[in-house]
């Protein structure tokens, strides 16, 4: 089966548009399509999906309990756990397991606030 070359009469609409037109249109579709799925990771992560991030990100299940536990008590869970952790490690210049395990001893919480804003970022 031979598909009709279509192309022409398809692009019809996007042929006027310079390079940067059509890259701007580009990331705007990306977004559109992309805008729901993080939306419904905002909305319906859990303790359970926070930590299975972190055991991934090299955490053992004895320090990844108190980070989740801090994020959701500072009402960052729909930031998600690991960003919260690669965040502060950017912010503090060290490494994402320094990081995370200094939050895990209770360190550094303060800062969190200041990144997230009470959870605004």
């Amino acid at each position: 089966m031979k598909r009709p070359d279509d192309y022409e009469k398809r692009r019809e609409h996007l042929k006027a548009l310079t390079d940067e037109q059509l890259k701007d249109r580009f990331w705007e579709l990306a977004n559109k399509i992309v805008e729901p799925m993080l939306d419904m990771g905002y909305k319906y992560t859990t303790p359970s999906i926070e930590r299975s991030i972190l055991l991934r990100m090299g955490f053992s299940s004895i320090e990844v309990k108190p980070i989740v536990d801090g994020v959701t008590k500072k009402g960052l869970m729909g930031k998600g756990a690991g960003n919260v952790v690669w965040r502060l490690s950017k912010k503090l210049g060290i490494s994402v397991r320094e990081a995370g395990l200094a939050l895990a001893e209770g360190k550094y919480w303060d800062e969190v606030d200041a990144l997230f804003e009470g959870g605004k970022n």
